[in-house]
């Protein structure tokens, strides 16, 4: 009797929960407008109710692979016992004060602590809320920086054909060479577009495309630096351009050449930052110091919204001054917000406490071997990996939401895997606490799923 009474009641619980998801997907379709959705076309979302480490769960209790670290933001894991503590901590003290005016310990600590971590004197921390508002805060402090020395023509900026930096309307700007925006050519801010050299695992031609895009770079420099206010790029990794990846050495003449010639270098290291290319941040890797720097998504470990442009002395020098027209004219009401500060503050000690690195280094071993399976396939094209991130072509597919693309994409997810292909690029982007047994599974399913789509 008690057995049934038990069946009965977890039937009766069951058939709640079933309720109560399909209110919910009801609800979402009645008020919700999702990003990057054609709502007249796409299927219904997938409902997620719980989450652990490499692991998403949606309604029915089905566990799907984060394989993409929820847009790249995910680092240490989903609900990760001592970043909820941190946390819960702060909350029980305070939850937000305005930032102009007062300060806080969880601001103070985590802008030390990324100043003694970032290379060379990136010292000057400026909050914000995601990697978007954070690149359009680089580009007005570059803006700025020359008007506040007497330089005001310089407003053109130098950004990279394939390059993405947000959907702001700086970063629109600056990202017009990724095709994204194409709607909003009209609004743009002065940019000169240069060829990026990305390379993959067999390239011989990598050199011949650096020399060119090294060339077209000079060139403009040479025809005049006077209306340059800053290059910005995103260190070895285009991110949602199609994971294309270019050398550190390239990377390393590039900030050179600009440097030399007196032009600001950003980094936009909003997807790169926090361990993605195997390195605390990508810039180490070129052995170089932006002028400027951009870091979100893993600055909390997925957990807030919340972003950081980070400047050397000389930029932040250039607008003290006597009266407010030198000030930068910049912030929003959650600025520097303690909660995602405190979140963040602890996911920096975790790279240490779990050594998050070597954890990446794993991946990447696990990914190379891969590599070598991928690279046989004759329906793969160019293949790559940098840090924890492999990567590939699907031959012959070119648009953003193909038929193909957007099929593997469903076919993944109905087998329990959230991959995600950019067009024609499908790639995997790992929580650094996926498991070897979890890394197979994704593996395996990655291979059947491209199995399906030659039949």
């Amino acid at each position: 009797m008690n057995d049934q009474a038990d069946r009965e009641e977890c039937d009766t619980h069951r058939a709640a929960q079933e309720a109560l998801a399909r209110d919910i997907l009801a609800r979402d379709r009645r008020h919700v407008w999702h990003p990057f959705t054609q709502h007249g076309t796409e299927a219904e979302p997938l409902l997620i109710a719980a989450a652990r480490g490499a692991s998403l769960y949606d309604a029915e209790g089905r566990e799907i692979l984060d394989l993409i670290s929820s847009w790249w933001t995910c680092t240490h894991g989903h609900s990760h016992a001592a970043l909820n503590q941190a946390l819960a901590e702060q909350a029980a003290r305070f939850e937000h004060v305005m930032f102009a005016g007062f300060t806080h310990q969880p601001a103070v600590d985590l802008a030390s602590a990324l100043a003694q971590l970032l290379p060379g004197d990136l010292s000057r921390v400026f909050f914000s809320d995601d990697g978007s508002t954070s690149v359009e805060v680089a580009l007005k402090i570059a803006s700025q920086y020359w008007t506040n020395r007497g330089e005001a023509r310089r407003r053109v900026f130098i950004s990279f054909d394939g390059g993405y930096h947000g959907d702001t309307l700086g970063a629109m700007s600056v990202g017009r060479g990724s095709g994204f925006f194409n709607l909003f050519r009209n609004m743009m801010c002065q940019v000169a577009v240069l060829p990026f050299p990305y390379t993959f695992e067999g390239d011989d031609a990598a050199e011949d495309r650096e020399k060119g895009a090294l060339i077209a770079l000079e060139d403009r420099l040479q025809n005049g630096t006077h209306d340059v206010a800053a290059l910005i790029i995103e260190p070895m990794l285009q991110g949602a351009g199609g994971m294309r990846m270019c050398r550190p050495e390239f990377l390393k003449r590039l900030v050179e050449l600009a440097q030399s010639a007196g032009v600001l270098v950003i980094f936009d290291e909003v997807a790169t930052g926090f361990g993605r290319t195997g390195t605390l941040f990508a810039m180490q890797q070129a052995g170089v110091v932006p002028d400027l720097v951009c870091l979100s998504k893993g600055l909390t470990a997925g957990y807030m919204p919340m972003a950081v442009t980070v400047a050397r002395d000389r930029v932040f020098e250039a607008f003290l001054g006597q009266d407010f027209d030198k000030a930068l004219p910049h912030g929003h009401s959650f600025t520097a917000n303690p909660l995602a500060c405190a979140v963040a503050l602890r996911s920096l000690m975790l790279f240490a406490e779990e050594d998050t690195l070597s954890r990446i280094a794993r991946i990447a071993a696990r990914h190379r071997a891969m590599l070598g399976e991928l690279r046989a396939r004759e329906d793969v094209v160019r293949p790559r990996l940098l840090g924890s991130i492999l990567a590939f072509d699907l031959k012959g597919e070119a648009s953003y939401q193909s038929a193909q693309s957007q099929a593997l994409k469903g076919w993944f997810l109905s087998h329990g895997l959230n991959i995600r292909p950019l067009g024609p690029t499908v790639y995997l982007m790992p929580p650094y606490c996926i498991t070897d047994a979890e890394l197979d599974r994704a593996y395996a399913g990655l291979t059947a799923g491209l199995d399906q789509m030659d039949r």
